[in-house]
């Protein structure tokens, strides 16, 4: 059992121990994730991926992220635009980091 892990989805790394909860880009699953682009397990650091290493994770609940707000604004245009944007995220907790 290793401490904790460092791993990469939807273009992002995460920094993860077993019973963290963490929000990443949504997957299409339910159930049980497996993500095996481990970059690092605790000193083994990996070219670029450790052979055989993997991380079980449970899906919690997919969802939506808070609403960001994108102002556009050109100056002496009388241009103004607002839009707002809620990206879809999948809560996640780590069961498991098998080495």
């Amino acid at each position: 059992m290793s401490n904790f892990a460092i791993f990469q989805t939807g273009g992002k790394q995460y920094r993860v121990k077993p019973g963290d909860v963490i929000k990443v880009e949504k997957l299409n699953a339910d159930g049980t994730v497996e993500f095996d682009q481990v970059l690092m397990l605790d000193d083994k650091v990996g070219t670029p991926f450790i052979d055989g290493a993997r991380i079980v994770a449970q899906v919690v609940e997919q969802k939506r992220a808070p609403k960001i707000l994108v102002f556009k604004k050109k100056r002496r245009q009388n241009y103004r635009r607002t839009r707002g944007h809620r990206q879809y995220v999948t809560v996640l907790k780590i069961t498991e980091i098998k080495g």
